[in-house]
C-alpha cells in the first residue's frame, strides 16, 4: 500500500456516517422536480446497521443483507383527513453499503449511496420494488 508518510494511508479512513449522510444530500439534491422537493420532507438517517428488531421483523438473519429502509406512509396511502402521525423517513446501513461497494468494485460509493436512497425514496412515492427496478434501469 502507498503511504504519504510512514504514518497515514494515502486514502485515508473508511466513510463515516457523516460521510455517507453527506452522499446522501448531494443525491438528494441531484433529483429532478418535482421528486426533489417532495424527497426533502423525508429525514434521511444513517446508522451502522439496522437495529435489531428491524431485521428481526424485516425476518433478516445476516445484518449486511440490509443497506436501506424506508418507513412512513407512502404518499399514495396518505390522505389529508387522516394523516399519518409516522413521519416518513429513509434509513442508511453504512457497514451494508461499504460491504457492497467492496464487493461489486465497478461503481463509486456516491453512486451506490445515491441508488439506495433512491430506492428507498421510490417507496415514499409509493413505488413497488418492481417499478423501482424498472426505473433504475432506465425503462418505461
Amino acid at each position: 500500500m502507498r503511504t504519504t508518510d510512514s504514518a497515514h494511508a494515502l486514502w485515508g479512513p473508511a466513510p463515516s456516517l457523516d460521510d455517507i449522510a453527506a452522499m446522501a444530500q448531494m443525491a438528494l439534491d441531484a433529483l429532478d422536480e418535482p421528486f426533489r422537493t417532495h424527497a426533502r420532507a423525508v429525514a434521511i438517517k444513517v446508522e451502522d446497521f439496522a437495529d435489531d428488531e428491524t431485521l428481526a421483523t424485516m425476518k433478516i438473519e445476516n445484518p449486511y443483507e440490509l443497506t436501506g429502509l424506508y418507513s412512513g406512509v407512502a404518499l399514495t396511502l396518505e390522505t389529508h383527513s387522516a394523516p399519518s402521525d409516522m413521519p416518513p423517513m429513509v434509513w442508511l446501513y453504512r457497514m451494508p453499503i461499504i460491504d457492497e461497494w467492496a464487493a461489486t468494485g465497478d461503481i463509486a460509493l456516491e453512486e451506490l449511496v445515491a441508488h439506495v436512497l433512491v430506492h428507498e425514496l421510490g417507496h415514499h412515492f409509493g413505488w413497488s420494488d418492481e417499478e423501482i427496478d424498472v426505473i433504475n434501469a432506465g425503462g418505461d
